[in-house]
């Protein structure tokens, strides 16, 4: 496929890198050398430092025979005037990163289509959302629901209370059970795993389940003395905090505590009408968090601009009794660190981004897409076309490529849990779970296809 993308900052390279891995054709745009900084002898990508908004650029750049053009620069008018300029071009598929939340809303998704922007992100509201459905429960590292909630993914650390370890998963998740587990985060391995592999003390399983099986799969896993999250403190008042605490459920109670006395004061203006308590200081003060109760709070999350103050902040959250702590860590560097530390939630706003766009390069219909990072793998929700390879023979008969594995569907809006004679039907949204660049082999088989 052929790629053009406009803006080297963080999600841009992070872009850019993902697909030299994919062998495909990626062009990186942008007027500043310094940002560029020689990615094109790091991989295999073209570097052009012009301006995106250029027309002569874009048409050097090749944009006319584009699969997917992508505005990622640091400013979000630039990104719409390139993304608009790019479709009257010839790009087949364009994507605006944006930071107004207003764009977002339904009514005016028809009016940006009308524009030539197929899509918008807002990195910042992809990362809140993460957030909030970590908190929702205390003992998961990270939660993704599907078609609101008929099937669930959770991340869970394994401790030495669990029912189920060190026994065959062929013994404990079969096809009558009401989970499977999907993927095996061990030390730095990951493992899709099979009927003989066991869980361990450690591990991070990821297990997919049903909304009305959540209190099950919370007794298996010994966490029932986990609190459930009420009281919440966020360290940092930037936009992730901000669009967190406006979709904070009502049940819980809110304390930002930023460094900058005006951004305080925007904080108060912006979050007037919710509950939440904004606070003057450092959050990594002992004695402020003392004083701010944070013996009796739940769930810390920092979201500083600082990976490694972030991470040391939970620590120290940690230390003062919190079981839940969540992490912004962009510099992907850090997130193995992090991980070892045992942190908790890591929220890294590149690859959440990146997720996203990447989706809209596949050509089946994929409805939503996730990178987890810490397992390395993808996880992506797709419809299986009529006539599709995926709909001609039971699960076991497919031959899917080693290291991929079907943990659910969702049927008529009925979550299902897939094993190997499960008869996948046209119009299934099925959760695929792979390792890392193996999604565009998967999708052939989602695909409407006359050769079976």
């Amino acid at each position: 496929m052929k790629i053009v993308i406009a803006g080297a900052g963080a999600v841009g390279t992070h872009l850019s890198s993902l697909l030299s891995t994919e062998n495909h054709d990626c062009v990186l745009i942008d007027d500043d050398e310094e940002r560029l900084g020689g990615i094109d002898s790091k991989y295999d990508i073209m570097a052009v430092n012009e301006s995106p908004t250029s027309i002569k650029t874009l048409k050097d750049a090749g944009v006319a025979g584009a699969d997917l053009f992508v505005g990622v620069t640091r400013h979000e008018s630039r990104n719409i005037t390139a993304c608009i300029l790019a479709h009257q071009l010839g790009a087949k598929k364009t994507v605006a990163r944006i930071d107004n939340y207003e764009y977002l809303q339904e009514q005016n998704q028809a009016f940006f289509k009308q524009l030539g922007i197929d899509s918008l992100i807002y990195p910042e509201v992809l990362a809140a959302g993460d957030i909030i459905n970590g908190l929702k429960l205390s003992w998961v590292r990270q939660r993704w629901d599907v078609h609101d909630g008929a099937l669930v993914l959770l991340g869970i650390k394994l401790r030495e209370s669990a029912e189920i370890l060190n026994q065959p998963l062929k013994d404990l998740c079969g096809p009558e059970d009401p989970y499977h587990v999907v993927a095996i985060k061990r030390g730095d391995e990951t493992i899709i795993p099979g009927g003989m592999d066991e869980l361990h003390v450690l591990d991070l399983a990821y297990i997919m389940t049903t909304a009305e099986y959540i209190p099950y799969i919370r007794k298996i896993v010994g966490k029932e003395h986990y609190d459930d999250v009420q009281n919440v403190i966020f360290m940092g008042g930037g936009k992730t905090a901000v669009r967190a605490a406006l979709t904070l459920p009502d049940y819980m109670n809110l304390k930002i505590i930023e460094s900058d006395a005006d951004r305080c004061e925007r904080l108060n203006q912006l979050l007037a009408d919710t509950d939440a308590m904004v606070i003057h200081g450092d959050g990594r003060d002992l004695s402020l968090l003392q004083e701010e109760n944070i013996r009796h709070t739940q769930a810390f999350v920092a979201l500083t601009g600082n990976a490694e103050t972030n991470i040391l902040a939970c620590l120290t959250a940690k230390k003062l009794g919190v079981r839940k702590t969540v992490a912004m860590v962009e510099n992907l560097d850090y997130v193995s660190m992090a991980e070892s530390l045992d942190i908790g939630t890591i929220i890294n706003k590149k690859t959440i981004a990146a997720s996203h766009i990447f989706q809209m390069m596949l050509k089946a219909d994929v409805r939503n897409m996730r990178s987890l990072m810490m397992v390395d793998s993808d996880v992506a929700e797709f419809v299986a076309a009529e006539g599709s390879r995926v709909t001609k023979k039971p699960v076991k008969a497919l031959g899917l490529p080693t290291g991929v594995a079907i943990g659910g569907l969702v049927r008529r809006g009925e979550g299902i849990l897939v094993n190997g004679n499960t008869q996948i039907e046209p119009g299934d949204s099925v959760m695929v779970f792979c390792h890392e660049h193996q999604l565009g082999k998967v999708e052939k088989y989602f695909k409407k296809s006359t050769l079976w």
